[in-house]
């Protein structure tokens, strides 16, 4: 009995079907068939029905499962300590960012290049989210760590946050605009304005919509942009109020950003991932790069 066989047979228990196993495991789909077959041939039993829309482990399938994956895990086990004890890291860090982070507070490309050089076997993916989609990826275990907007200084049930980026969210005008001469503005008073904002499923776009709700009204989103700089170029056309998070970066020019008052907005930026922290020694060292390399805010400070 070959050990990858036993791992097809997990994972097209995990994925219920062939084909999305394939694709998993970048085999084809009759090769893989022909592996199973094998492996049931190998047991003298069927291992999987076939006969449904999806493919489900028979009795004895059900039976073979976990000692299928505890073999698995053993030889997984068994790699890690003999990395561990040469100093070599392997595995895999899946990473997730919402859209517009990387270069806006910190350098992720300089980071990511430094962790490769450093641990050359780990192989590091990169994907842009929302931070909603973010959220369910890492409690699903699609992810292994995020940096995700959040309306929220604490995480939802399952999640660990710290927050890395905690800035006021102003409200940015073209020159022009009657707001341009004032020193700050209301929530209110933007009722009827329309508005420039990061896309639904961001934690500034969140804070926003919780905000107008408290205060009685909808807020009237006539364009959204995903990264920042292009709701800035938005708003210095004058096709509305920008509402986004501002640091210290220069202010472009024919813009006019006004503090936003009444109530006083936070746009917040956490590194997150499962509670308890990863559980692969490679998504683990990643984490503790990420947590020497990113700044700790605490959240409400200067709110």
């Amino acid at each position: 009995m070959e050990l990858r066989r036993l791992r097809y047979f997990v994972t097209v228990v995990e994925e219920g079907g062939f084909t999305r196993a394939a694709a998993r495991l970048h085999l084809s789909q009759p090769g893989l068939s022909a592996q199973i077959r094998q492996l049931e041939r190998d047991l003298g039993q069927p291992l999987l029905d076939r006969s449904g829309r999806t493919v489900t482990p028979t009795e004895v399938g059900r039976a073979v499962l976990p000692y299928a994956r505890a073999a698995l895990a053993a030889v997984a086990g068994a790699r890690q300590a003999v990395d561990e004890y040469t100093g070599l890291l392997r595995g895999r860090v899946r990473l997730g960012i919402v859209s517009g982070v990387a270069g806006e507070a910190f350098e992720l490309p300089a980071l990511l290049g430094e962790f490769r050089d450093a641990h050359p076997g780990v192989e590091v993916s990169l994907t842009e989210d929302s931070s909603d989609g973010m959220r369910t990826a890492l409690l699903s275990g699609e992810l292994d760590l995020a940096l995700l907007g959040t309306a929220d200084a604490e995480p939802p049930p399952g999640l660990a946050y710290r927050v890395v980026i905690d800035q006021p969210l102003v409200a940015a005008v073209a020159a022009g605009d009657p707001l341009a001469g004032r020193k700050e503005v209301a929530l209110a008073e933007l009722a009827d304005r329309a508005l420039i904002c990061l896309p639904r499923g961001t934690g500034v776009r969140a804070v926003l919509e919780r905000a107008c709700a408290q205060a009685g009204f909808a807020p009237r989103v006539a364009f959204e942009a995903a990264i920042p700089p292009l709701v800035r170029q938005l708003a210095v056309r004058g096709l509305g109020v920008a509402v986004l998070p501002w640091g210290e970066e220069p202010v472009p020019e024919g813009l006019r950003v006004l503090p936003l008052v009444r109530p006083a907005l936070r746009g917040r930026v956490a590194l997150a991932h499962r509670e308890g922290g990863p559980t692969g020694p490679a998504a683990r060292a990643f984490l503790g790069r990420l947590h020497a390399a990113l700044p700790d805010v605490r959240p409400g400070a200067g709110a």
